[in-house]
């Protein structure tokens, strides 16, 4: 094809057609597109594609429809369509830069008549569909990285709990990038552990076993939401809450499933919180030592609807800031906790 001459400006009797970028999303099973797409593929006068192994191509063609493995320049996409006729571009991953960029360039020349061009997404990302590339991603990661391929879950579990307080810090701090960036942190967590437990020769789970379970827990917990039951207030949503997991694990006490190995201040607010929601009447311990001064100052707090260990972080903030005033250091950052 003759680049100059397809070039040219159409006649004013030759239409110039139309061009269909047709954009589809990896995460969506292929075949699986709107009746939009389906419809401009169906009467498209050409379709093309510039990967030959594109993961709709199969489908596509099990429809009818015929598609050409070529990578044309904007020039040879403009004869393509002329005389009204439709082509139809099924997008690779990368998006065609190089073909959007070209077309661009050729309508801010004004020295040709453009057809009309359209960007149609055949298939969207449903809400938590970038879940999918992380699951991928660790995945590979898990398979070729030396490091992650020798992880336990024991050998993880302490970055579990730095991950965990570095989202507290994030919280308290009110920094919503680094919240984002810390989320992230706990949920690969989340997502390394189901790698790992997928290669347990006795009783294997994958992330979508954790998913489904916690799916299944959440269904169950919320009947005022997925079923009959009725809440207004949010009390009533926890003393059920709390029901429906003693039924669940068949606890004798509830203090039962309560970790133990949690700061000692969150501990004691839970266990007062437990005994109070299950309006049992326990007296605290009349014994004399820091320890039962610092229940008493936790149950308290629990009482007056005050995270102990919230609290205490913010006053040993403000007293490290008071370190660094009678040092002579100004600000906060890089501090390392």
């Amino acid at each position: 094809m003759n680049a100059n001459s397809s070039a040219a400006a159409p006649t004013e009797v030759d239409a110039p057609g139309r061009v269909v970028l047709l954009t589809t999303s990896h995460r969506v099973a292929p075949g699986l597109l709107s009746w939009p797409a389906w419809q401009v593929l169906g009467t498209a006068d050409r379709v093309l594609c510039a990967d030959g192994a594109h993961p709709q191509l199969p489908y596509l063609r099990d429809a009818g429809v015929t598609v050409e493995e070529t990578s044309p320049t904007a020039e040879e996409l403009l004869a393509a369509c002329a005389g009204g006729r439709t082509v139809v571009v099924v997008a690779t991953g990368e998006g065609e830069p190089a073909l959007t960029d070209g077309l661009a360039r050729l309508a801010g020349s004004g020295r040709v008549s453009m057809p009309e061009l359209e960007l149609l997404p055949a298939s969207y990302d449903l809400p938590g569909a970038r879940l999918l590339d992380l699951v991928q991603v660790m995945d590979r990661i898990r398979a070729e990285c030396p490091w992650s391929s020798r992880q336990t879950h024991k050998g993880l579990a302490k970055y579990a709990v730095e991950e965990s307080y570095e989202l507290v810090e994030a919280i308290e701090d009110g920094d919503h990038d680094e919240l984002r960036e810390e989320l992230g942190d706990v949920l690969l967590q989340v997502v390394f552990h189901a790698r790992i437990a997928e290669e347990d020769e006795e009783s294997p789970f994958s992330i979508d076993d954790v998913a489904g379970a916690i799916v299944a827990k959440l269904i169950h917990r919320h009947p005022h939401v997925f079923g009959d039951a009725t809440a207004t207030t949010p009390e009533e949503v926890k003393e059920h809450w709390l029901r429906t997991k003693a039924t669940e694990k068949q606890r004798e006490s509830v203090t039962d499933g309560v970790p133990l190995h949690q700061p000692g201040l969150a501990l004691a607010a839970k266990l007062v919180s437990r005994a109070r929601t299950a309006r049992l009447e326990v007296p605290l311990p009349a014994v004399e030592g820091i320890g039962y001064e610092l229940l008493a100052l936790a149950a308290r707090a629990e009482s007056e609807g005050v995270d102990p260990e919230a609290a205490l972080r913010a006053a040993a903030r403000a007293y490290r800031d008071a370190i660094r005033g009678v040092e002579g250091v100004e600000g906060v950052e890089g501090v390392d906790g």
